[in-house]
Parts: C-alpha cells; sequence; structure tokens
C-alpha cells in the first residue's frame, strides 16, 4: 500500500509542532523540490534504493505535513501512479536549516579585533538567549525551572530529557541544539551552561559534553552552591 493511501492530501498537523526530520528525510523532501513532485518509482531511481525505503521516507514526509500525494493516471489500463508534492510547511522547513548561517555568523563574531568589542558582541547573544527562554521558562523554584525548560526545549524539537542524580534535577541533550557551532568551537558549550545558569537561578555545571565524544550533554547544579529553597525532584 502507498504511503498515506487512505489521504488525498497531507496529514492535518499545528503548525508550531516541531518537525524532527533526519538528514536522510530531508534530502528526499529537497529532491521533490527540485523535481517538482516525484513518484515513488523516480525517487528510487535517484537515490538507488528499494521502493520499501522511499515508502517508509515518504510515509514519515506525509505524516509531518511537508508532502502531498495525488494520483496521476497513466494512459490505459493500470493501476494509477502517486506523485508526491512538497507542501508550503515543507517549503519552509528546507528553509529552516541555518546551520552554515550561524557557523559563519560565529567565526565573524571571533575575528573581531576589539576584545572588548567582541565581547560585548558574545554577551548580547547571552542575554537575548536568557531573555528568550527565561519568557517561556518563567519563576519558580529550580526544580519547577528545570521541568520547564526541559518542556519548552522539547517543544522546539530537541531530544532532551529530565532527570536526577544524587537528589539534583539534571538536564541531558540527547541531540546538542548546536552541533555545527560546537563541533568548532567548544565556547558555544560555555555559552549555553551560562545561559541554562541564569534561566534556571542556580549556577549549572556542564559535567557531560558530546564534543568529548560523549553519547549526550548534561548539565546539573552544582551542589555546593545550589539556593536554601530548592526543592529536588522525587
Amino acid at each position: 500500500m502507498e504511503p498515506g493511501s487512505q489521504h488525498t492530501g497531507s496529514i492535518e498537523r499545528p503548525q508550531d509542532m516541531p518537525t524532527h526530520l533526519d538528514p536522510q528525510d530531508r534530502e528526499c523532501l529537497d529532491r521533490l523540490r527540485r523535481n517538482d513532485g516525484a513518484s515513488v518509482q523516480d525517487l528510487c531511481q535517484e537515490f538507488g534504493v528499494t521502493p520499501t525505503a522511499i515508502r517508509q521516507r515518504l510515509s514519515r514526509i506525509l505524516e509531518l505535513g511537508l508532502a502531498t500525494r495525488e494520483a496521476s493516471r497513466l494512459e490505459g489500463r493500470g493501476r494509477p501512479r502517486h506523485i508526491y508534492h512538497v507542501t508550503q510547511r515543507g517549503l519552509k522547513e528546507l528553509g529552516n536549516n541555518y546551520g552554515d548561517l550561524a557557523r559563519i555568523l560565529w567565526a565573524e563574531v571571533k575575528q573581531i579585533d576589539d576584545s572588548g568589542t567582541r565581547q560585548r558582541v558574545i554577551d548580547g547573544v547571552r542575554a537575548a538567549l536568557v531573555s528568550q527562554y527565561s519568557s517561556q521558562v518563567g519563576f519558580g523554584s529550580t526544580a519547577e525551572r528545570f521541568k520547564r525548560l526541559a518542556e519548552v526545549m522539547t517543544e522546539s524539537g530537541f531530544d532532551v530529557e529530565l532527570d536526577e542524580r544524587n537528589g539534583l534535577p539534571l538536564l541531558r541533550e540527547r541531540n546538542c541544539p548546536y552541533p555545527e557551532l560546537a563541533s568548532c568551537d567548544s565556547e558555544i558549550c560555555n555559552l549555553e551552561q551560562d545561559v541554562f545558569s541564569e534561566v534556571l537561578g542556580t549556577p549549572i555545571e556542564l559535567t557531560s559534553c558530546w564534543r568529548d565524544g560523549e553519547s549526550c550533554c548534561e548539565f546539573e547544579s552544582r551542589p555546593e552552591q545550589l539556593p536554601a529553597e530548592l526543592v529536588l525532584l522525587q
């Protein structure tokens, strides 16, 4: 059965819901855009993979509302061929890959000759990130802020979970929010640590990092500097 065979269009999905599109699915979506639509057979020829693999990719893309499927009947008898097209949401998703731009901008910032000016720009970036997260996290105990920060990041499409260690909250990132930047400059990791410290209202330490070969990044409260009103996780 073709992906989405019970639907003539894309599946309805809230416009602000994160897509979690992996690189292979993104490439498939981009082929649909460049070719102004394609069938399963067309994509098999382009990628050199089986129809099953292509159908699995298309099923995920359809579910995310990034493409639609329509029947195109061939001449003579036989089953119609289905053509997949990118939706407006799909076009927006393809335009949301800012990794290269972010890396270039960060490199230009680091090349500012005047150290005072360079630091003011970096401080401005930090302040903007703190403001963005703080407006969504709000107030409350440190444990409550940890929980809300994890929720905010998850809603933004990041694989984040809240855990605890020695009775204290721990934020675990299973995918780096800034992989392109972190891969070339560890200062991004320090920046994120500082941002979390301000948002959570307590000193935070990056105790495990993807850059060091770990499978995830972990941010923990520093027990010797915890505020007295910290509510421990149960």
